[in-house]
């Protein structure tokens, strides 16, 4: 290869990095603002369970007694460091993912990744990402639920929440709930052989090609497939959710020891139905938000592709859309110097294993 054709592959990497990183930054930050009241709602659920004498719709209650106690601010509590976490996520993640395809490719001595190895670039991607930003996490977490503890000292900000679980729990408090988090990894690895059923089944059906499939089509597989491996594995969320919660609170009821002693304590005292508290509000969120962020991500990443300039080191007549149409629809960017094209975005959109990160927390 010519140091012509290694700079233009490096521009054209970064490149690639920049848009879909930024894409799916904004596109995060739109869907994570539109359903938090439902995301702060589901986490009240998990940590709290159902309220004594609820009757009638608990979304509809619970945003009354929201608004009525803590005002419109209540429903927007933790969206700061939801937000937060964004950039770092998917920055973390892409060049995870990068540096892992680029491994197992090596290592297997071929260009094409299979399905077990796009699956274990995509699981590993996720625990680093979730090692790295789970404080912020924790923060989310704590003041979505302060607002229900009328007995402890209310964080202020972001940065004075970091600063208290710091001083006062130290690195232990900041990573509280890690250890369902990277159970929580296991969602892709379900989530990804669904969607890419279903787009195949799809792509069957209307005659055509996976990458040709329209973006409403993307977005319904990606609900399915989302919905499925969501109730699969929500448990994991709940005991996430009370562990990185109880720290904030020194003097209550029931403390959890560990993950163990946690399950053990929500199954006796609630059962089956304790691990899935707020499941039904996470799947009505689910939908809108995986079609907000589809959608937006689709539009920004074509704004910025047009925005960014382009890499002048291309032959005459060969853009780069061209390029970039020619990987696979299955790979998030099967050669290592590319990032994913505009049609693959169509077939998978976000890059595996972070559309949950997106919209989970």
């Amino acid at each position: 290869m010519t140091s012509n054709a290694q700079t233009s592959g490096a521009s054209l990497y970064i490149r690639g990095l920049i848009c879909n990183a930024a894409a799916g930054a904004s596109a995060g930050a739109i869907a994570a603002t539109f359903v938090c009241p439902l995301d702060v709602i589901k986490t009240r659920l998990q940590v709290h369970g159902l309220p004594h004498g609820q009757k009638g719709s608990v979304i509809v209650t619970s945003l009354q007694n929201i608004l009525r106690n803590e005002g419109l601010r209540g429903m927007y509590r933790g969206l700061s460091p939801t937000i937060l976490a964004l950039l770092p996520n998917w920055a973390v993640y892409f060049t995870s993912y990068e540096q892992l395809k680029g491994m197992l490719r090596s290592h297997d001595g071929c260009n094409e990744l299979t399905t077990i190895g796009n699956i274990i670039a995509a699981a590993g991607a996720g625990a680093a990402t979730a090692i790295s930003t789970n404080p912020l996490w924790v923060v989310k977490t704590r003041l979505q639920t302060q607002g229900m503890r009328p007995n402890v000292v209310p964080y202020k900000s972001v940065l004075s929440a970091l600063r208290r679980i710091t001083h006062e729990e130290g690195i232990r408090g900041l990573y509280s709930g890690i250890i369902p988090s990277l159970a929580g990894v296991s969602h892709v690895a379900i989530q990804f052989p669904a969607y890419e059923k279903i787009k195949s089944y799809m792509a069957e059906k209307d005659n055509t090609t996976v990458d040709k499939l329209t973006p409403g089509s993307v977005a319904i597989a990606s609900s399915i497939s989302k919905v499925f491996a969501s109730v699969i594995t929500y448990p994991h969320e709940v005991i996430r959710s009370r562990l990185q919660e109880q720290g904030q609170a020194k003097n209550i009821e029931v403390h959890y020891a560990g993950v163990i002693d946690c399950t053990k304590k929500v199954f006796r005292k609630e059962g089956i139905p304790g691990f899935y508290r707020g499941c039904a509000t996470n799947l009505i969120r689910t939908t809108p938000s995986a079609v907000i962020t589809f959608t937006s991500y689709e539009i920004i990443h074509r704004f910025l592709e047009q925005v960014i300039p382009q890499d002048k080191g291309y032959p005459q007549g060969r853009s780069k859309s061209n390029e970039l149409n020619n990987h696979q629809p299955e790979a998030t960017g099967t050669d290592r110097e590319q990032p994913p094209s505009q049609s693959n975005m169509k077939s998978s959109s976000i890059p595996l294993g972070n559309k949950e990160h997106l919209t989970r927390h």
